[in-house]
């Protein structure tokens, strides 16, 4: 039944999604609500936003055994699909992503800074002194926004349940969203520990959804570095995994110069459309799981 829930969870969430309806960052933003008020000198700890992060899943975890060990089972799966449509989803992108490149093939490149800034991290909103630069730092951001809220909720409830999924959801949200700013980069830096794995895989699938020559080009710098963050392999191994330069708008702008107005929305639409077929290899592969009866 994990991949008949998984599955429902997903195309539920991506019609959710293109409606821009019930954002699970609005969720997160409420519960967090609580950390608002901290001792001075504490602003650091990072205990209350485990707590509220672990209360959750450890009720989530622990409900669904009793049901199982009470013979409701079969009841627990509606309320995973739940919790699951509510953990993932990036709703918001199509409504920016589209005027974006609309005001990049119009050439109005202040528009379309205007229409992203909000997407960006806040280190990066200042940096787009080119568009060159702008475009690069919102697709990764794209990439980085879809592989937190769907690829890697997808790999840890395969692998330890719904309340393993809501930990590190949880985990994203606090490093995003918690209202204590100190204690954010031990967060972001626990991300990256739970990312580790699965954003590895993320990038093998890449190469087997896209160009798997150029993919293998590229794969030594994504897999070896051992250090680097989530958001680098993804650009590294999105670059080799897709053609006609869609990540490299220098080379596209010296190669295609005719063509650089349309630049801009051609690469975001191969960056979507390699995310969606690497959800459909991840899903496939979990079948496979399933009949084999790993999972």
């Amino acid at each position: 039944m994990i991949l008949v829930v998984f599955l429902i969870a997903y195309l539920v969430r991506r019609r959710l999604d293109s409606l821009n309806a019930i954002s699970g960052d609005e969720l997160w933003r409420r519960w967090f609500r609580q950390g608002t008020v901290v001792k001075a000198g504490r602003e650091s700890s990072i205990g209350a936003g485990l707590f509220l992060i672990v209360v959750p899943a450890l009720l989530a975890a622990l409900g669904i055994y009793a049901l199982g060990l009470y013979g409701w089972r079969l009841a627990a799966y509606p309320l995973e699909i739940l919790v699951l449509v509510l953990l993932m989803g990036s709703p918001g992108w199509r409504q920016v992503l589209e005027p974006y490149a609309e005001a990049w093939r119009e050439g109005d490149m202040q528009a379309a800074w205007h229409f992203i800034q909000e997407r960006l991290p806040a280190n990066e909103r200042g940096a787009a002194a080119s568009p060159e630069i702008m475009h690069l730092a919102l697709s990764k951001a794209l990439m980085l926004a879809v592989f937190q809220r769907f690829f890697l909720i997808a790999f840890w409830y395969v692998v330890g349940g719904i309340g393993l999924a809501i930990f590190v959801r949880g985990l994203v949200a606090l490093s995003e969203q918690w209202p204590q700013a100190g204690a954010r980069p031990w967060y972001t830096k626990a991300c990256e520990w739970f990312s580790w794995v699965p954003v590895r895989i993320l990038s093998i699938t890449f190469g087997i959804a896209g160009d798997l020559s150029g993919w293998l080009r590229e794969s030594r710098a994504a897999m070896a570095g051992v250090t680097k963050k989530a958001s680098e392999v993804l650009m590294i191994s999105a670059n080799g995994s897709l053609t006609g330069y869609a990540l490299d708008p220098a080379r596209f702008s010296r190669i295609h110069q005719d063509e650089w107005a349309s630049f801009g929305g051609r690469s975001l639409s191969a960056v979507r459309d390699l995310l969606s077929r690497s959800m459909l290899v991840w899903i496939c592969a979990l079948a496979l799981l399933v009949i084999a009866g790993v999972v």
